[in-house]
């Protein structure tokens, strides 16, 4: 169970986070009050995870935020707009730690529903995270509307981004499968237990 409730993970966390927030003081003392916001948005968002540590796994809280620091550090140091593979990336790897994180606290509750039926299990958990990297793009899409700046380069961009967040997804079904059914043997390990010591 080590893999996947380590405390180790929390830490590197935590200090994640401590590098985000260093992020927004420096951005904010370079005046640069866009990017200090959005590093915040996403400072917020890795802590809310974080916090939630009696419903994830710390080894989630730990791709979380990792998916925080690099969507921060792309967008501060302007890595989507450069050549080479870094935004399509962060978009697989992004999909993937949110559909994982969301898919465990939604669905982890009727896995007994999944127990013989693993090919809707992934299905689901796919479409899921599919519907997540949609829901991203049509943000993205929003704010170059609102903040009249070109945050979508062009169709074909789009597409891109969506196979991406596609393999994402799938990464994310089926680590999440296997990730539920140990979450879920433990727990029912330590009921066991406790109730063997009732007897």
């Amino acid at each position: 169970m080590k893999n996947l409730n380590w405390k180790g993970y929390r830490i590197i966390a935590w200090i994640g986070q401590a590098l985000l927030t260093i992020f927004v003081i420096a951005a904010a003392v370079q005046g640069k009050w866009s990017n200090a916001l959005g590093l915040a948005f996403f400072l917020i968002l890795s802590f809310v995870f974080v916090i939630r540590d009696y419903k994830l796994p710390t080894l989630f809280d730990f791709l979380f935020v990792l998916a925080a620091l690099l969507n921060a550090t792309g967008w501060v140091w302007n890595l989507f707009g450069m050549p080479g593979p870094y935004d399509e990336i962060v978009h697989a790897y992004t999909t993937f730690a949110i559909t994982l994180a969301l898919s465990f606290l939604v669905y982890g509750s009727i896995l007994n529903i999944f127990r013989n039926h693993t090919l809707l299990y992934l299905v689901t958990i796919t479409s899921f995270g599919i519907a997540i990297g949609a829901l991203w793009e049509v943000t993205e899409w929003s704010a170059g509307k609102i903040l009249n700046t070109q945050v979508i380069e062009s169709l074909d961009d789009t597409i891109i981004d969506l196979v991406m967040d596609s393999l994402g997804a799938e990464l994310a079904a089926l680590i999440s499968l296997w990730a539920l059914r140990e979450w879920k043997n433990r727990h029912t390990d330590a009921t066991n237990s406790q109730n063997e010591t009732y007897v």
